[in-house]
């Protein structure tokens, strides 16, 4: 006694679906905390950058008499954006 085809394929229909509902309700947890943490790193860098703007102003009021130590902690603040921001657009890419 073979089985009825019509059942074999809402059975498949069925598992192919319960499938795609986990994964979509997987990504969508994924995604949602994906963009929660790229907030949440925007919100870190929007700080460093206006400490980075503060800073540039103060080197353009001191202009020749720039110390060391200010313009490597402007450097280093400055790379810490670059590389926040390459993070939150790679986020975004892999989404």
């Amino acid at each position: 006694m073979s089985e009825d085809p019509t059942k074999l394929l809402k059975d498949d229909f069925d598992a192919i679906m319960k499938f795609l509902h986990r994964e979509r309700d997987e990504l969508r947890v994924k995604i949602h905390l994906a963009k929660a943490e790229a907030k949440e790193e925007w919100q870190e860098l929007e700080e460093k950058w206006h400490h980075l703007a503060e800073k540039a102003n103060h080197v353009g009021e001191a202009a020749g008499e720039v110390s060391h130590d200010l313009k490597a902690a402007t450097d280093l603040l400055a790379d810490e954006l670059k590389q926040g921001y390459a993070r939150i657009k790679k986020a975004f890419k892999d989404d």
